[in-house]
Parts: structure tokens; C-alpha cells; sequence
């Protein structure tokens, strides 16, 4: 059976009113599997979880959306299965389910316009805005996923591990460029941790539509999975080093536009509704700098480990390459953050 027939005939059974409903892939997501359902004249989105992810951050979703429902932000909204659980459990190779409202708009890879980077800085400070205050115990959460010295003594352990690496050569130098960077690098002030989106790039927010005006219109954050507890300066920092990017991240070279930074922290800070304090503008100033070498740090690792990342096959013999890539981009991205810290201290008014 293949795995439209089998949704048709294992899954959609679970959800009320989904009966001779059609089914069809929808994006182009690296994580779950997403499509899209059409039955009794309505749209729905159709999940099945990658395994890193538990069922029980289903009510998470369920908890942060309600939430939000309830401050006025358009939200997808988690459909209850007929037992009322927030998703299906098929057990072993059957995967788990989860049905949400459909909720129309487009999303970029890139960032188009600084009008568009503007409108993400405003409708995430609304996300945040909306949830301040949301007393629910978070489960199933990513322990360690900023845990900076960690990553980085994974990278060590990795040169440790594979002197003989037919990268070694290339990997070993990129290593030491990074490990001297992170020790140079002034830490983060610690900020109260509120909840986050937790995985901001660009293709998280939909968009009203695909050319001006409404691409310049932010609808709502979509792919909730990632969503908790945690310091804002990570979350905007994870933000700008996928929004500020113009050269993206499958290159060894780096590019960003500080427009882009300036307009984005402007909405931010617009519709955030309160001043920022000075620890968070200083956590702001370097989270960028930080962020790209954390992940630069863990892509140079898995390009010995090559265990993690995925890779592409068109372009790349294998995954230690397309990582050595990434690792290479994600330092000169760091650099180029260094490089710009005066100005965009000015933009955050340090």
C-alpha cells in the first residue's frame, strides 16, 4: 500500500468528517511529512512526526495556539482525533498523526524585501507578546540545543575521534578558526527565558501572498513543534542568521544585509509594546555572532561525525562535504557579523 492509501485508509478513519477526503503532499519540509486534505468543502494540514519529535509536544502545540487564538493572531489550530487526543498514535511504522486547520499563505526561502523582513520582526514580537504570561508545563523540549560549550567540545571530540578523516586537512583548520573565534568571544548577558518560537528561518512565517503588497503582509508562524521556553537573544539571534543572510546556507561565502537587521529589529521592537532592557539589547548585539558560530561548530563536527545533517546528493559526494560547505559559510557568517558590530550596535542603540 503506498502512503496516500494508506493515510486515506489508516489515518483520516481517526478524524470525524474526513470521509472520501483526497490527500496530497504539501511543502517541501526536511522534518515531517506534510500534506494537504480536502474534504466536505474545507482545507487541513496532515502531519506525520518525524521520530526526534514526542506526541506529548502536541499539547504544547494545543496550549501556545489556544493562546494565541485568544490574543486575535491567526494560528493553524490542532483537530482532536475522535478519542479527543491532539494526535493518533499508529504505533512502529505507522508513525504519528496530527490534523490542523488550514490557514492559506505562502512562505520564502529568502528574505524579499526589507518591507517583508519588517513585517516578520512585528508578527513575531506579537507571537511573543501573546504568550507572555501562558502558564503551561512544556514537554518534550530540545535540552541542550543552545548548549554552546557543548557543541563545541563535540567538535574536539570529533578531530579526536577521526584524525584520518579524508577531510582531516580541511576540517582540522576550519576547527581551529572556530575555537579560537568562541574563545575570544564575550558571553551572552543571561536573559529570563519566555516563550519562543524556537526555529525562526524565513520559511516558519507564512505570508499573505507572493508579490507586493501581500508579500510584505506576515500572516502567522507556522511549524510549532520547536516552541518553549527559552533566551530571546537565541531566538532572534537564529532569526537574523537565517533572515540577514543573503548568500544563504549550502555556500562557503557569507552575506548580509544590515537593512534587513535594522528594519526587522524596528518592527520587533514597534510592536514588542514595552522597552527593551540594556541586557537585552547587549544579548541582541551578540547572539548573531554567537549563533553562527555555534552552528558553524556543528556542522564542521558532522562533517568527520557525518551522522546528523542531511545532505545533497546532487551536489555533494557525500555528507562530510556538503557540511565542510555549511561549516565554512556559517564562520564567514560569523565573521561578517563581527566585522559589522558597531553598526549594528547603533541600530540596537548600545
Amino acid at each position: 500500500m503506498d502512503l496516500l492509501a494508506f493515510i486515506r485508509a489508516e489515518v483520516l478513519p481517526h478524524f470525524a468528517g474526513l470521509d472520501g477526503a483526497t490527500v496530497a503532499p504539501l511543502g517541501g519540509g526536511l522534518i515531517n511529512q506534510t500534506f494537504l486534505v480536502e474534504g466536505g468543502g474545507e482545507r487541513f494540514v496532515l502531519q506525520r512526526l518525524a521520530a526526534i519529535f514526542p506526541p506529548a509536544i502536541n499539547d504544547n502545540i494545543a496550549a501556545v495556539t489556544q493562546a494565541l487564538a485568544r490574543a486575535g493572531l491567526a494560528t493553524p489550530r490542532l483537530l482532536p482525533a475522535r478519542d479527543g487526543r491532539a494526535c493518533v498514535e499508529l504505533g512502529g511504522e505507522g508513525g504519528v498523526w496530527r490534523l490542523q486547520t488550514f490557514v492559506a499563505g505562502v512562505v520564502f526561502d529568502k528574505v524579499q524585501s526589507p518591507a517583508q523582513a519588517a513585517a516578520a520582526g512585528e508578527l513575531v514580537a506579537r507571537f511573543h507578546r501573546a504568550l507572555d504570561g501562558l502558564d503551561h508545563a512544556f514537554v518534550g523540549l530540545r535540552e541542550g540545543v543552545h548548549d554552546t560549550a557543548n557543541h563545541l567540545a563535540r567538535l574536539r571530540k570529533a578531530l579526536a575521534r577521526h584524525p584520518r578523516h579524508r577531510l582531516i586537512g580541511q576540517v582540522g583548520p576550519l576547527a581551529e578558526r572556530i575555537l579560537a573565534r568562541a574563545a575570544a568571544l564575550a558571553p551572552l548577558p543571561e536573559l529570563p527565558r519566555r516563550i519562543c518560537h524556537g526555529d525562526l528561518k524565513l520559511n516558519n512565517i507564512l505570508f499573505a501572498g507572493d508579490a507586493p503588497p501581500l508579500r510584505e503582509t506576515a500572516v502567522c508562524l507556522i511549524d510549532l513543534d520547536t516552541v518553549g521556553p527559552m533566551s530571546l537573544a537565541y531566538e532572534l539571534g537564529d532569526a537574523w542568521r537565517s533572515w540577514c543572510n543573503l548568500a544563504g546556507e549550502d555556500t562557503e561565502q557569507a552575506r548580509i544585509d544590515l537593512e534587513v537587521f535594522r528594519v526587522s529589529f524596528a518592527g520587533y521592537s514597534g510592536a514588542l509594546g514595552r522597552a527593551l532592557s540594556e541586557d537585552e539589547r547587549h544579548a541582541l548585539l551578540g547572539c548573531v555572532e554567537w549563533i553562527s558560530l555555534e552552528l558553524a561548530s556543528r556542522f564542521a563536527a558532522d562533517a568527520l561525525n557525518e551522522s546528523y545533517f542531511g545532505w545533497d546528493r546532487r551536489r555533494y559526494p557525500g555528507r562530510g562535504e556538503h557540511n565542510l560547505v555549511r561549516g565554512q559559510g556559517q564562520l564567514a557568517l560569523h565573521d561578517a557579523f563581527a566585522a559589522t558590530r558597531g553598526e549594528r550596535a547603533a541600530i540596537l542603540g548600545l
